[in-house]
């Protein structure tokens, strides 16, 4: 079974091992296409080679990298026509142009071939996207969609596919779990894209709270985007500079470490006319180390968490000042949280599930007539 993956979003090391758990099935043949790095309004996110045991990675050239809707692979026709994959999986939304390149290629050699979404917002794009989005719905053979949010906007669509609900990528538990040693100071944690959506200019608000209340704790900002001089500026009127510590972008290598001096990690995301949150990694590194999480009722937030962390109403501050107190000051909820979150991650969020979920997909699809 000779599988061809073309995944922007491999370029991060950690998601790499998904790979090699997919790599130990006895039969598949798999080679997994990246940039170099791959470029976005936050920042530029270089290939770091973490997991390669079993399969093929290979570095591709990418034309107009870092346009979502636009970017594509020069050389991806000889590849395929060298390869020969029984089935394509490209990595991309059904309305942008690398996915129709990669439909167009494989359907020329006889080859199946499904995409993967996470968008969770029914929109309709205007002329060439939704034209090349109907093009693509009709000629895939499967596709597989990060939460049900996804796949509902797809069946709204028309879409009668097969559809998986398998999340991108899960986690390692060995890389990602519980530290052995507790933090000697509470410290709450934000790791994600510096922009509005995100909601880090709402943890900072609730952590002056917190300071106004006579709490004592740290902060820590992982992540880059357009807002953090704005979020800098802010921390420094609300007389938070001693407290927050603004890391910028970390090689994902490093997470692990973070998250272990974590008490709390905190998902603000807001919803937006064009964004919600779809998924939240985050969440699921932090509840494998054991970390508990604060998260709004955005998106997917409230499906990944379960009844293993604690929710808020988007944008209320009051909430959130209040859930951040309360892991402060009660360690019995620190722990039952923490030992809950982890167990929720065990059983369904891991590399190995995600990887044997993906492959029994291939395999459906390669056996339909």
């Amino acid at each position: 079974m000779r599988i061809l993956m073309i995944c922007k979003a491999c370029v991060v090391g950690i998601y790499q091992r998904k790979l090699e758990e997919m790599a130990q099935q006895a039969d598949l043949d798999l080679t997994v296409l990246v940039p170099s790095a791959w470029r976005d309004p936050s920042g530029v996110q270089p290939l770091e080679r973490v997991y390669t045991r079993g399969y093929r990675l290979e570095v591709v050239p990418l034309s107009l990298n870092g346009n979502f809707h636009l970017h594509f692979y020069p050389t991806l026709g000889q590849i395929v026509r060298r390869l020969h994959p029984h089935l394509v999986h490209i990595d991309e939304e059904p309305y942008n142009l690398a996915a129709w390149q990669a439909f167009w290629l494989a359907k020329r050699i006889g080859a199946k071939a499904l995409f993967f979404s996470w968008q969770n917002i029914l929109r309709r794009y205007p002329p060439p996207f939704s034209l090349g989005e109907a093009w693509l719905l009709r000629r895939a053979d499967g596709a597989i969609v990060g939460t049900q949010g996804a796949a509902d906007v797809l069946r709204a669509k028309g879409c009668r596919l097969p559809i998986a609900i398998i999340p991108q990528f899960g986690i390692d538990p060995e890389l990602f779990k519980p530290a052995e040693v507790q933090p000697a100071e509470p410290i709450f944690g934000f790791f994600g894209r510096l922009v509005p959506e995100k909601g880090a200019d709402l943890l900072l608000r609730a952590a002056a709270q917190l300071r106004a209340a006579g709490h004592a704790f740290r902060l820590r900002i992982v992540g880059q985007g357009a807002e953090r001089a704005k979020l800098e500026q802010l921390a420094q009127a609300l007389g938070l500079s001693d407290q927050v510590a603004f890391l910028g972008q970390v090689p994902s290598m490093h997470m692990p470490r973070l998250y272990a001096d974590l008490t709390a990690l905190v998902v603000p995301s807001r919803t937006l006319p064009n964004w919600k949150e779809q998924f939240g990694r985050v969440i699921v590194e932090a509840m494998a180390s054991g970390v508990p999480v604060i998260g709004a009722h955005s998106g997917a937030i409230p499906d990944v968490i379960g009844t293993s962390g604690l929710l808020f109403p988007e944008d209320d501050l009051e909430a959130l000042t209040a859930h951040m107190a309360r892991l402060l000051t009660d360690p019995s909820l620190r722990a039952e949280l923490a030992h809950k979150g982890r167990a929720r991650v065990l059983a369904h969020f891991t590399h190995a599930q995600i990887a044997a979920q993906t492959v029994a997909f291939y395999r459906q699809l390669l056996q339909r007539a």
